[in-house]
């Protein structure tokens, strides 16, 4: 087995007392700052003093155990946040010399809990590396099914671009998917069947935020079109495309009554 940390060190980084970021955001995806290049200035935010220690070791998630290492970065000060006083801005640098690791090294971390700031002495001989991409990540790479999450911003990106990776997962399974609005965290939960599966489907959202659909139409009206700005999406569970649409139907009732979102989503059927 392979310990990130330990290929860390032997590029010449010193983590000194260190802390692990597991970056994950029900608002906005730290995977798209990323791709973005704006991970660092993604990370500076925080609502409360968690980077307390020399270095923080920063992971993105992709989904079940699996993260993506996205750098080391020092701690240089911290203080207000000068947009929201309650808030906080840290002052960082990443590390060099680790070019070889960021954005290619994917970890294994079974984390079973909901910390997301850790202490490095506690946890950091539990990440192991089990991928080492020849490439750095980008957002022409398919995370996974269970690992999709996109604002509407790279959707469109994906969809105008025929990305073929993307392209090539989405358009060969059916499923059940989710909208979430980030603003409320109101959920609408959607199915595709048949044809070019959750692709077809997801093009459609692409071009004008509804697909189509008359509880998301309706929203868009109210709130103003670039209002589609707050949506992300995301993928429940696939299907094998020969799957009924009654079978389809049926796992999408059976998310809607989970997730709860006729009473307190977008969905009125």
């Amino acid at each position: 087995m392979i310990q990130l940390v330990e290929l860390i060190e032997k590029a010449g980084v010193n983590l000194g007392k260190y802390k692990i970021h597991c970056a994950t955001s029900p608002t906005q995806s730290a995977l798209e700052s990323f791709f973005d290049g704006k991970f660092e200035l993604w990370q500076t935010e925080q609502t409360k003093q968690n980077f307390k220690c020399d270095n923080v070791l920063s992971l993105i998630h992709l989904g079940l155990d699996q993260w993506l290492f996205a750098g080391v970065f020092a701690i240089k000060g911290v203080g207000p946040h000068p947009g929201n006083p309650k808030w906080f801005l840290y002052d960082t640098e990443e590390a060099k010399n680790l070019e070889h690791l960021v954005g290619r090294a994917i970890v294994t971390f079974n984390k079973n809990f909901r910390a997301s700031y850790l202490r490095g002495d506690s946890f950091g001989d539990q990440l192991i590396i089990t991928e080492l991409r020849p490439q750095r990540m980008s957002v022409g790479d398919f995370p996974g099914y269970n690992g999709v999450l996109l604002s509407h911003r790279l959707l469109r990106t994906i969809i105008r671009e025929q990305n073929p990776a993307w392209k090539s997962a989405l358009k060969s399974v059916s499923g059940v998917y989710i909208i979430m609005d980030s603003a409320t965290g109101m959920p609408y939960v959607g199915s595709a069947s048949g044809g070019d599966g959750i692709w077809q489907r997801w093009s459609a959202y692409a071009v004008n935020g509804h697909g189509g659909n008359k509880e998301l139409k309706a929203l868009l009206t109210a709130k103003g079109a670039e209002y589609v700005q707050n949506y992300k999406y995301s993928i429940l569970e696939v299907s094998d495309l020969n799957s009924s649409d009654e079978q389809i139907s049926s796992r999408e009732t059976h998310w809607k009554q989970v997730l709860c979102s006729r009473e307190f989503g977008y969905n009125s059927n």
